[in-house]
């Protein structure tokens, strides 16, 4: 992890945080090219009405409607959360030659939990994978955002009551 990766996934965690405040489950993404955000993203499934509607899928669309390619050929895809088998597809059809995630996903990620998609030998390109970079951070805000829910769905009461977890701004 460097110091720029870290920045990154500053912008990122904005982003994330972006789609926690209008009721969206907190993940966001930017695409990054020559030290610059090409585009961002974040969750808008709830927003949107579509199941397809991912921080990485919306990143990188704007990414390629940017540059008039769907070949993110020098780009690197800055994500919170480990991507799915859907989003993992789609950056390697973006040709996006690194990707670098926060928390880990047990249960649906599809870059190194569940499955390898990004570095399948099988498929004709594969991603350099950074793993970990603001983590704790990541990891907080999804915890944070499901408490909160559970507690609406049970009814108990005023959710701002509940404690900031660390590391969370």
């Amino acid at each position: 992890m460097t110091l720029t990766d870290r920045l990154w996934m500053d912008r990122a965690l904005e982003e994330a945080r972006a789609a926690e405040a209008a009721g969206d489950v907190p993940v966001g993404a930017v695409v990054v090219t020559a030290g610059q955000v090409l585009a961002s993203g974040r969750n808008r499934r709830e927003v949107d009405a579509d199941p397809t509607a991912h921080a990485e899928v919306v990143a990188i669309r704007a990414a390629a409607a940017a540059l008039g390619s769907w070949r993110l050929e020098g780009c690197t895809l800055y994500v919170t959360l480990e991507p799915c088998a859907m989003c993992a597809g789609a950056i390697v059809l973006a040709r996006l030659p690194a990707l670098v995630y926060g928390a880990a996903d047990p249960k649906a990620g599809a870059v190194d939990s569940l499955y390898d998609l990004c570095r399948d030998e099988r498929l004709n390109h594969r991603v350099e994978v950074t793993r970990g970079v603001g983590s704790d951070a990541s990891a907080a805000l999804l915890r944070r955002f499901f408490r909160a829910k559970r507690a609406r769905s049970r009814g108990d009461g005023d959710v701002a009551t509940l404690p900031e977890p660390g590391g969370v701004a």
